[in-house]
């Protein structure tokens, strides 16, 4: 219509460009509330996408907050995000090629080493702190062969998922920015989203959103929410970890002051 409006996006990598529109297309055939992509350039290095408008999740819980205007409807929203979850982690799995994805095909080892280096070099090294680093190589590797010991791998893992990553459009939650998902396991996702740093979630709205997951999550799998909620508590460390490591990045070896006292 006149009054519809559609984004452009320029990429500057092929291969990212690529997966983003594979993977929205697949979720799209999924029933999974995505942008629409409605064209694509010959080379593949721009396309168009439906406009989900500019606020995100985060904006809005955040605006909440601040005013105290609306918080239920926005935990509502958060709640409601969770519960969508489980969708595209099994249903958006199903039949997805996950060869085509941009960074790694499956959550592994190397990705949870990744994570707990970033840790070691980039927050615990740079704040002087004593440390036996044999000590914590080993609980490192129990550490990473813990989280890989778990069920569900077969799933999606959207990898940078936070209500930045979900806009709320016509009332409802889109996901976006989900080209850095992989094979993995189903525990990351929720860490990320339920205990993301920035967003600072009351104890209660935490357990209020991983009660409507679990209870999603039900319609796929049978679920234990006791191991369920002990096997997550490692994830949500190993997230936690490598949030310390993102701060010590830009903090103390960048020296970007807004990272050190945040």
């Amino acid at each position: 219509g006149a009054d519809s409006s559609c984004v452009g996006v320029v990429g500057t990598d092929a291969r990212e460009n690529a997966a983003f529109i594979y993977m929205a297309r697949h979720f799209a055939s999924k029933g999974i509330r995505v942008p629409e992509i409605i064209a694509v350039s010959e080379d593949g290095m721009a396309y168009l996408q439906s406009d989900l408008g500019s606020v995100s999740l985060f904006d809005r819980y955040a605006a909440a907050v601040k005013t105290g205007e609306g918080l239920t409807d926005v935990e509502d929203l958060l709640c409601r995000t969770m519960a969508a979850l489980p969708k595209i982690q099994f249903e958006g799995a199903d039949g997805l090629d996950f060869g085509k994805c941009y960074s790694v095909k499956s959550f592994d080892q190397r990705l949870v080493m990744f994570d707990l280096n970033y840790f070691k070099y980039c927050f615990l090294k740079p704040s002087g702190l004593e440390f036996n680093e044999m000590t914590l190589q080993d609980d490192f590797e129990l550490l990473c062969a813990d989280l890989l010991d778990g069920p569900q791998t077969t799933t999606f893992l959207y990898r940078d998922f936070n209500s930045r990553n979900v806009m709320v459009h016509s009332g409802d939650p889109y996901f976006i920015d989900f080209q850095g998902g992989m094979q993995g396991p189903t525990y990351y996702d929720v860490a990320s989203f339920i205990w993301h740093a920035r967003s600072g979630y009351p104890e209660q709205l935490k357990q209020k959103m991983l009660d409507a997951y679990l209870a999603s999550l039900g319609n796929h799998i049978e679920v234990d929410a006791e191991s369920f909620r002990l096997q997550l508590k490692k994830f949500v460390l190993l997230r936690s970890l490598q949030v310390l490591g993102a701060y010590g990045f830009r903090g103390l070896m960048e020296q970007k002051a807004n990272f050190v006292t945040g």
